[in-house]
């Protein structure tokens, strides 16, 4: 969530800054809200004073032989009035509340306005693939190879599923391995978080209220829970109305879920398969700093999302993404696309975003520096990898003439040593 300070004492930055984002927001409503809050607080507290003021006087003229009646009847009116108020204080900061809980998180400046168009590529891993043959796409790939079986998974699913089969198991839980066993590595606590969450945690990760109906929900359930989209969902609820020292930070954790999202169905043919689905696995990683820290932070996890490509030897590229193209909760993000031979086109593997203290106020995660002082959290996030489109990219890259393809070294501890993946006998 935005400062309210910060909107109150530059409602034009704030304007500006979130018409980078596509984002139209007049902020003479919300300033004349707090306004009226703030007048409504002094006269509620004036009221409240005077009302103790006059209980305290009353021993004092009932031993006098004053007529204490005119007094309660004076704390009656007093206490009438204010219960007025406080309704009128307590409806205006619901709206100030709800103008200001839909808000996206502000940009940070050097960020290109705009949208998708504006991104910009400033680094390239290896080069693109090149072959003395047909190449085959990674769907054909996986089934010529029996990696994965789409059409049961349709059948007992839907669309936009497939169901990993012997190998191609072996192989997703290989990548998922490779990239567990890394984070360990590299210091991070690993957390098996639940699937279903309450509303709250929607709230705090920012995805509420703007984006509600694109989860699932769990009918029934009271209270309302939906099914995670991302396990940063339930990470940087972790420590939600807590308060942190300074010598905790940074904490630096990540999960391994499937996610679940309604954004599939896409029905260009060129996202068939793997490349966008209801249900997907991914590793995520997540960081709470100081609010000095978390640049840092950031270029440490955009260099552990390269690492992981790198380490399976995938071309891809690093986008620096404009504002417009940055998530609703996020103030910069960086995007890791690896290389879709078959598409053409580079696809969006790992997401890399400082939300900085938009989802610490709203989930009040804050933490006492080490003079007493209270900060708020700054919050990380990105892919350690999201494998459907990992998947295809090592399938289509490290293919053979032979429609063979080649298992990245990283990953063979896990595979137990082989090395090739080799189509399978039609019978």
């Amino acid at each position: 969530m935005i400062d309210l300070k910060l909107i109150e004492e530059r409602p034009e930055y704030v304007k500006e800054a979130l018409a980078k984002k596509g984002w139209e927001f007049d902020p003479a409503p919300l300033l004349a809200l707090i306004a009226k809050r703030r007048e409504l607080t002094k006269v509620v507290e004036t009221n409240k004073a005077e009302q103790n003021k006059l209980s305290k006087s009353v021993p004092e003229v009932k031993k006098a032989g004053g007529n204490v009646q005119e007094i309660f009847a004076k704390v009656k009116a007093l206490a009438a009035e204010n219960k007025e108020k406080e309704d009128e204080l307590n409806a205006a900061a619901a709206e100030i509340q709800s103008l200001v809980e839909v808000l996206p998180n502000l940009p940070d400046p050097d960020l290109a306005s705009g949208a998708k168009e504006n991104n910009a590529p400033f680094y390239v891993f290896g080069k693109k693939p090149e072959f003395d043959f047909k190449p085959k796409d990674h769907v054909e790939l996986a089934e010529s190879l029996g990696l994965i079986d789409y059409k049961r998974a349709a059948k007992i699913s839907g669309s936009g599923t497939w169901v990993y089969t012997g190998l191609g198991a072996q192989l997703e839980w290989a990548l998922l391995n490779y990239f567990i066993s890394t984070h360990i590595k590299d210091g991070y606590t690993m957390i098996l978080c639940p699937h279903i969450l309450n509303e709250d945690s929607g709230f705090t990760a920012g995805q509420f209220p703007k984006f509600k109906e694109d989860v699932f929900w769990l009918e029934g359930s009271e209270p309302r829970k939906f099914i995670l989209p991302t396990a940063e969902t339930a990470l940087v609820n972790l420590h939600r109305n807590e308060v942190l020292t300074e010598a905790d930070l940074p904490k630096k954790y990540f999960a391994y879920t499937p996610c679940y999202r309604k954004e599939a169905g896409s029905y260009r043919t060129e996202e068939r398969g793997m490349i966008r689905g209801y249900q997907f696995d991914k590793v995520e990683m997540v960081q709470y700093t100081t609010d000095t820290g978390s640049d840092v932070a950031f270029d440490e996890l955009v260099k552990k999302a390269q690492a992981l490509l790198e380490g399976l030897g995938l071309h891809y590229q690093l986008d620096k993404l404009a504002a417009g193209d940055c998530s609703h909760s996020m103030a910069r993000t960086y995007d890791i696309e690896v290389w879709i031979p078959s598409m053409g086109i580079y696809k969006e593997v790992s997401s890399v975003s400082n939300a900085r203290d938009y989802q610490a106020r709203r989930g009040m995660i804050r933490y006492k520096d080490k003079d007493g002082k209270m900060h708020f959290c700054h919050t990380l996030n990105g892919s350690g990898l999201a494998t459907s489109r990992v998947y295809p990219a090592l399938l289509e890259q490290n293919q053979q003439a032979d429609g063979s393809v080649i298992i990245p070294e990283v990953l063979r501890p896990f595979m137990g040593g082989i090395s090739v993946l080799k189509p399978i006998e039609k019978k």
